[in-house]
Formats: C-alpha cells, structure tokens, sequence
C-alpha cells in the first residue's frame, strides 16, 4: 500500500502548541517548527469540525514546514457498544477524522476502540474487530489509504492490550497499533516502565507484524498518574515515574521511526525534552 514514508523517528505535540501566537492549527503547525519538532496531532477530540478546503489549507503549512500530521479521533468512540446506533456513529467520527487527516495529507489516525463491558474479550475482539473492517472497507472505497490505528488504553477495562492491537494488525490491513507507552505503564499497575520489559513489547510487535510496523511507530508519551484501576491522568514526565530517558534509549535501539506525540499538560516543553534527549543518546 502506498503510506507515507517516515524518515526518522519525528517528535511533536497533540494539539496545537500552548505557546502558539493567536492559537489556531495553521499557527499551531508554524509554532511546532519554531520549536524544532517535526509533528502534530490534530485533536478532534469533541468532534471532527475542520472543513475539507481548511484541511488541505493545514496541509499545504505541514508540508511547507515539514511537520508530520496525526489526528486523534473523538473520545466518544466505543465499538463495542450495546446500541447499535452508538456503534455506527463510532465508526463515522473514526472515517471522518480518516477523510479530514486525508485531505491534509496525514498520516495516522488513532482511537480508543471500545470498553470490555464485562464481556468475553475474545468475542469483544471479534465484534470490534469487524466494524473496524467495515471502517476500513468505507475507506479503501474514497481511495483513502492512511493508518487507522487503536490504541493501547490506559485501563483493564477498556479493550486495546498489546497483543490484541498485534492481533488486529495481523487480521486487518491499513491497521497498525498507536502504542501509548504512559497507558501501558498504567494499565499494568506500575508496570512497563524498565527496558527490558519495554524491549519485550517491540520485540512482539516485531515478531508479529514484522520490522516494517517499528518503522511506522505512532507513540504517545506523557507522566502518568495512576490507581489500581490504571490510568487517571497525564503528567509532565518530570512529575512522574516514567523512566521516560530508558525508553528513548530503547526507542533508538530498535531503529524506530514513526511519530512520537508528547501528551503531557505542557505540551511542547515535554516533546522538545525528548526529542532533545533523544538526539544526544549514542547506542
């Protein structure tokens, strides 16, 4: 399939920069380069309301500027729904954040898929696992070919564990899996914070989808806080315990490329950090 290529491992924000003059995307993109990073992420968070025309405007910045775009689809996504109204405005929210990152020449959408709802996680699997089929049948029909990517979730009760995100790659074209490395910590209960247990991860994903998937990494990254029920909320990595300095340097020992988006409170001044660290570290 014909993806955009990522040359290196590209560093950027979830949204628009705090520091951004008069905040607005196109600023947003222009405010990222200032700052020397190569990405953002488009947050659709409430809702997908950028226009077509206005999305290949954003486009036309990103690629003048060199700066990668990602999109997050809207929070309100859960395609395991009981109602089967829900699951089919799920998957709109997902083919239209798809069709608007499209159209500014984007590269990678990601979402939470959906809750466990105290059902068998191999039937939830299969039914998530169809209608995310079904979104990229839709898609493939608009010629749209971009990566449609659930993400690994910061909580046991919500679907999108490693192996079932590996699974659905293996199952799925045009799917990989946005690996949230803060949301495995928490979902582990403290866990997924040493080198070896992240060298283990990338070692699976590599295995099971084979090197070209750590050449297209979408990675989200933050401090996290957290409960025995997994994540409550994101924080500057130097308030937390992430041992966020360990996993650049197994970020770089794996070769991986892709988008690594910060999702800190402070933004831009946790995504300069990495990528500052990052290019200091020798393996």
């Amino acid at each position: 399939m014909d993806m955009i290529k990522i040359d290196r491992l590209r560093f950027g924000t979830a949204g628009i920069p705090i520091s951004t003059p008069r905040p607005s995307t196109i600023n947003g993109i222009m405010q990222v380069k200032n700052l020397g990073l190569d990405a953002m992420e488009l947050e659709f968070v409430r809702g997908v309301n950028l226009k077509p025309e206005m999305a290949r405007k954003i486009g036309r910045v990103a690629r003048e500027n060199d700066v990668i775009l990602t999109a997050h689809a809207p929070y309100y996504i859960n395609l395991n729904a009981r109602e089967r109204e829900k699951v089919e405005a799920s998957k709109r929210r997902i083919i239209q954040s798809a069709e608007r990152l499209y159209e500014a020449g984007g590269w990678s959408v990601v979402f939470h898929a959906g809750y466990y709802l105290k059902q068998d996680p191999q039937r939830v699997y299969e039914r998530i696992r169809n209608e995310i089929k079904d979104i990229i049948r839709s898609l493939m029909d608009e010629g749209i070919e971009i990566w449609i990517r659930p993400e690994l979730t910061g909580k046991p009760t919500q679907f999108g564990d490693l192996k079932e995100l590996i699974k659905m790659s293996q199952d799925v074209e045009m799917v990989l899996p946005a690996i949230d490395f803060a949301h495995a910590h928490a979902r582990k209960g403290g866990k997924c914070n040493s080198i070896e247990e992240w060298r283990e991860m990338l070692s699976l994903m590599e295995e099971g989808l084979g090197e070209e998937a750590l050449k297209n990494m979408h990675i989200h990254m933050s401090g996290i806080e957290y409960t025995a029920k997994g994540e409550k909320n994101h924080l500057n990595l130097r308030e937390s315990d992430m041992r966020w300095k360990d996993l650049l340097h197994v970020l770089k020992e794996f070769k991986v490329r892709g988008v690594l988006i910060s999702e800190s409170p402070n933004i831009e001044g946790d995504a300069v950090l990495m990528k500052k660290t990052y290019e200091k570290i020798e393996v």
